[in-house]
């Protein structure tokens, strides 16, 4: 695994957009939605298809992170979302908190709990995001800071990340610090720990324009390195495109969803993935 990236200094502040920070293109407003572990409710997908629709260009795009984005939204002379907008967009339910509108990233192995992997992380994914949102300190965190969560199966291996975890069985998993291993815990024990590392990385890189994104660029170790544990090092690769275990994998368009096909859809929750696609559950088709 590669060394830390330490001592890469930063020149300018973190601008990743978000909803209540975006990204002002040539087009208008490029708004960015978490999505904890891609997933969807497809009610509130719906939702903002219709948003997209009265206010954007008509199109939900997904990102490499298995996030949302909209484009083309009205903006104030000051920037940001125009009254109207933002509180459509808070309508559907995809922006729990205003405070941490961009910390909310997590990739999550897309089949677990559909099928195979050692372990169901959505528990996990859960109570991670529930302490993230519950955290005013951790407001703070970069717009690029990830979390991943990999349920042994090793799809998310290649993922350059800050924090993360690869389940070992049903019961422990390998915590994952920047570039390095960490320590062994219980799954149950596995959202208390990455928060209190993304802690630790707040204090670690302090303030400034110059401060870093990511924990690879800490100039000293935010924990002490552990080899990985038997297993811990699977790699599987991304998922395919069709029918795979637990669902079928559909590639979204590079111009995006249009509603026309969202409305098709009828699963409860759709699972939107780091490969520019959207996992159809099988059990919900």
């Amino acid at each position: 695994m590669a060394q830390p990236r330490a001592g890469i200094a930063r020149s300018r502040p973190d601008r990743c957009p978000g909803v209540v920070h975006p990204w002002p293109a040539d087009d208008g407003g490029l708004v960015r939605i978490r999505v904890p572990g891609g997933r969807v409710p497809l009610a509130a997908l719906r939702a903002l298809a219709e948003v997209a629709e009265q206010y954007g260009d008509g199109r939900v795009r997904v990102t490499g992170r298995a996030n949302l984005q909209v484009r083309a939204m009205p903006l104030t002379p000051a920037g940001v979302l125009a009254d109207e907008a933002l509180a459509a967009l808070e309508a559907t339910g995809l922006l729990p908190s205003r405070t941490h509108d961009r910390v909310r990233n997590v990739l999550v192995s897309p089949q677990t709990g559909l099928a195979g992997g050692r372990a169901d992380l959505r528990p996990v994914l859960a109570a991670l995001d529930a302490l993230l949102l519950a955290d005013a300190d951790l407001a703070r965190l970069p717009g690029r800071f990830l979390f991943t969560l990999d349920d042994g199966r090793g799809d998310l291996a290649d993922k350059h990340l800050d924090l993360g975890l690869v389940a070992l069985d049903d019961r422990t998993a390998q915590l994952r610090v920047g570039e390095q291993w960490g320590e062994v815990v219980a799954l149950t024990d596995a959202p208390a720990a990455l928060a209190a590392l993304a802690r630790a990385f707040l204090a670690a890189r302090g303030t400034g324009p110059d401060a870093p994104w990511h924990v690879p660029e800490l100039d000293l170790p935010l924990a002490p390195a552990a080899s990985p544990a038997p297993g811990a090092a699977v790699a599987t690769g991304p998922l395919p495109l069709g029918p795979v275990a637990g669902g079928r994998h559909l590639a979204v368009p590079d111009d995006g969803l249009v509603p026309t096909t969202i409305a098709a859809w009828t699963a409860p929750t759709v699972i939107v993935t780091p490969w520019h696609g959207v996992l159809i559950p099988e059990e919900n088709r």
